[in-house]
């Protein structure tokens, strides 16, 4: 069974696609499980030692609608001794104002609920005036910008990935 669970929410298939991506970039099927959290229930989490959370945000700083569902579960989820990495997809110039919110709530969330971040990222390179995200100066995650910045997607994803593979023991 693989030793990375990472569970993702996506409305246009954005979110999935960057999930396959990381998932190749540590290994594959073998070490990385993809689960769409439309489909998924608290005890899906319970197996994985590492977890990895994807969700883009939407409108104004909101959850994706699956997560949004989701959201209540987390509380009946035992995060403690877990590593959990973040990633979200967001456009930095339409919503400059609450850039990667959904993966600073979902951090904010799961951290208060005993799970340890793991994959910070700097803020550098990033054009954006607020998110729910930034822990000093960095993202609380991997930030993706496929709107602005997707030239830069596959070199973030390998950067992250390498620092993923480290901070999991892969």
């Amino acid at each position: 069974m693989a030793t990375v669970g990472l569970f993702y929410g996506t409305q246009t298939g954005n979110t999935e696609t960057i999930a396959e991506a990381i998932q190749a970039q540590l290994g594959g099927d073998s070490i990385v499980e993809l689960n769409d959290i439309a489909n998924a229930s608290s005890e899906d989490f319970e197996p994985y030692e590492y977890l990895i959370i994807g969700c883009p945000t939407w409108n104004i700083g909101e959850l994706q609608a699956d997560w949004e569902g989701f959201y209540d579960e987390l509380d009946n989820i035992n995060f403690n001794g877990k590593k959990v990495a973040y990633f979200g997809c967001g456009d930095q110039i339409g919503y400059a104002d609450n850039f990667q919110d959904a993966m600073g709530i979902l951090e904010e969330k799961i951290s208060g609920l005993g799970g340890q971040t793991v994959g910070m990222t700097s803020t550098a390179g990033y054009e954006h005036q607020e998110s729910k995200a930034v822990r000093g100066d960095k993202f609380c995650g991997l930030a993706i910008d496929e709107d602005n910045q997707s030239d830069l997607t596959d070199e973030r994803i390998k950067a992250w990935a390498t620092q993923l593979k480290s901070a999991f023991g892969i």
